[in-house]
């Protein structure tokens, strides 16, 4: 399964929303390949992803994919992504 977490830079925040990413899916026993990428970078990044995590400023910029578009109001908060993405992951 892959993952991406994006933002405009593709270093910041979505490096911040990659790594708890990454905590959530340990704590689910869950396995992902998480990858950081910038909103020009993520055709290429996301053209295998089952999910997009990113924030609601970029969700029109995202483009035609197939992948599940889950939005993420606070980075920080562990509780909202872990709903979010197993809510994504059925």
């Amino acid at each position: 399964m892959k993952i991406v977490a994006i933002c405009g830079a593709g270093v910041g925040t979505s490096g911040i929303l990659k790594v708890n990413a990454e905590r959530v899916l340990k704590t689910l026993d869950i396995e992902a390949e998480v990858t950081a990428s910038d909103v020009a970078g993520l055709a290429v990044a996301a053209a295998d992803a089952q999910v997009i995590l990113t924030s609601p400023e970029l969700v029109d910029k995202i483009g035609k994919t197939f992948a599940d578009i889950v939005v993420i109001d606070n980075y920080f908060d562990l509780e909202e992504l872990t709903r979010k993405i197993e809510k994504a992951l059925g």
